[in-house]
């Protein structure tokens, strides 16, 4: 809820300086976009970053080597595989209401 406060203060604080919003990394579970969706209002078009799981997984290996970051291959798998079973139900929902772009 807060989250989404801060979104759509955000968003009408900049309606007038505006053509649209990009918003990265939310929702990213079927009952954020609806609260969304009741709250702000519908999207017109959602993209998605279609990204193997072994490309994910070697670019936050990478990402552990470059900074401060110490997560194991079994965290980073454990996380992957989470973030594909909240985001189904999401990326379903949108492609029905043909609002989805899948980027590779």
């Amino acid at each position: 809820g807060i989250v989404l406060e801060l979104l759509k203060e955000a968003m009408i604080s900049k309606l007038g300086d505006t053509k649209g919003f990009l918003i990265d990394g939310y929702p990213q579970e079927l009952k954020e976009a609806e609260e969304f969706e009741s709250k702000i209002g519908e999207p017109k078009l959602v993209f998605c970053l279609d990204c193997s799981a072994e490309t994910m997984s070697s670019r936050l290996l990478m990402r552990n080597q470059s900074s401060q970051h110490t997560d194991s291959a079994e965290t980073i798998k454990e996380g992957i595989e989470s973030y594909y079973q909240a985001s189904k139900p999401m990326i379903a929902y949108y492609e029905r209401k043909t609002q989805l772009c899948k980027v590779n």
